[in-house]
């Protein structure tokens, strides 16, 4: 009987009869590898060669990982960002057209308008709400369809087997970013996708305290992204492995906590005055409310409110004498974090108008009722100060 996801969770990747009887895959630092004879050198016949290519503690994230996404192989890169460009550097070259989402990660943003573009590879942002639209927008050399679904800051869900019809018809890849929803919550290769990423940063990891990426494909499009992150050097240390391992043992119990806790601060919010919009794909008042109950399981703790107009003052008062929760980057942490978002010329295909500030919030571990409470005082602040 196949293991349910709970259990795939707590289980995958693990061998303690391979480490005598150890809970956890040991942490193996490892540069050189030895060889017991000339012809397994020349012949590289052993499961680890080099330290670079992978260990013991690499091989454990790497299959746990390839099993929850429903994957053939995973490869880890020192960031989420590094497994973005990792994977477009896998499928693209000179000459080749790449779709991307115009919703996408800043930096990934960032990298397609710099690197990319330098080395001709041609770029054209697409509306993430364009599902099988996006057919018209195919080239001869269209490679890649990037998708993010829901989108970074403003949360669109996208059609993801949508867009795969359309790029596979053209002889194009797709790429999902699916750090949002994480493995638990969303299964891209259920969907049609080729290559699913996640920032193990986030979620995965879950304790604010280690960098790392996964890249993961079908068995056909793994061997484009084994030879490029192999080229190119990528490897991660040990010890972060061991954290996101470990990290990623909790993830249902803590995913479902920051589900419940994010939609109670959301519907909490859809009734305040102070809030002109609750971007939040488990709403019904969302967008792309319908294509979240097709094609996911749960939503994770991360989504944006748009404030009514204020003043910076007024905005600086509510945010700055918060108790609970941070302004910093990044977010799938245990702690609830709140920042706001400047949409300024991160949009060239579509627009997003905001009545006031848009901030994006990602609700921890802490009880929902100190959060609200937290919130509601920053509210008074913010009223106060407001005049």
């Amino acid at each position: 009987m196949k293991p349910k996801q709970d259990t795939l969770i707590v289980t995958a990747g693990r061998d303690p009869d391979a480490h005598f009887g150890v809970v956890n895959t040991p942490v193996y630092r490892a540069s050189t590898i030895l060889f017991p004879t000339v012809e397994a050198l020349k012949t590289r016949n052993q499961p680890y060669t080099y330290g670079r290519r992978g260990t013991p503690t690499l091989a454990a994230l790497q299959e746990a990982i390839a099993t929850l996404e429903g994957g053939a192989k995973t490869v880890l890169t020192p960031s989420g960002l590094a497994a973005v460009t990792t994977a477009l550097i896998a499928f693209l070259k000179t000459g080749d057209h790449l779709l991307m989402t115009d919703s996408i990660y800043g930096p990934s943003r960032h990298f397609c308008d710099t690197i990319l573009k330098r080395n001709g590879v041609e770029v054209d942002y697409y509306d993430p709400a364009i599902g099988a639209g996006i057919a018209a927008m195919m080239k001869p050399n269209t490679r890649v369809i990037f998708a993010e679904s829901p989108g970074s800051i403003t949360f669109e869900v996208q059609d993801i087997p949508a867009l795969a019809g359309a790029a596979h018809e053209g002889g194009a890849k797709v790429i999902v970013d699916n750090t949002w929803a994480s493995p638990l919550y969303f299964k891209p290769f259920e969907h049609g996708a080729d290559v699913s990423i996640q920032a193990i940063t986030k979620y995965l990891g879950g304790h604010s305290d280690v960098m790392m990426g996964s890249i993961t494909a079908t068995e056909e499009a793994a061997k484009t992204v084994l030879a490029a992150h192999g080229a190119i050097g990528m490897t991660v240390a040990p010890d972060d492995v061991f954290l996101a391992l470990r990290g990623m043992r909790t993830l249902s119990v803590r995913l479902e906590r920051h589900m419940r806790t994010g939609l109670t601060l959301a519907r909490w919010l859809e009734g305040r005055p102070e809030v002109a919009q609750v971007i939040h794909p488990a709403l019904p008042s969302h967008p792309g409310h319908a294509l979240w109950r097709r094609d996911f399981t749960g939503a994770s703790g991360l989504f944006s409110i748009v404030l009514k107009p204020c003043t910076d003052a007024a905005l600086g008062a509510m945010l700055d004498n918060l108790d609970y929760y941070g302004m910093g980057w990044s977010w799938g942490g245990f702690e609830s974090l709140i920042v706001p978002q400047d949409l300024t010329g991160i949009r060239t295909a579509t627009t997003f108008a905001c009545e006031g500030p848009l901030l994006r919030i990602h609700a921890g571990l802490e009880d929902p009722d100190d959060l609200i409470a937290d919130l509601e005082a920053g509210f008074a602040r913010l009223n106060a100060a407001n005049g």
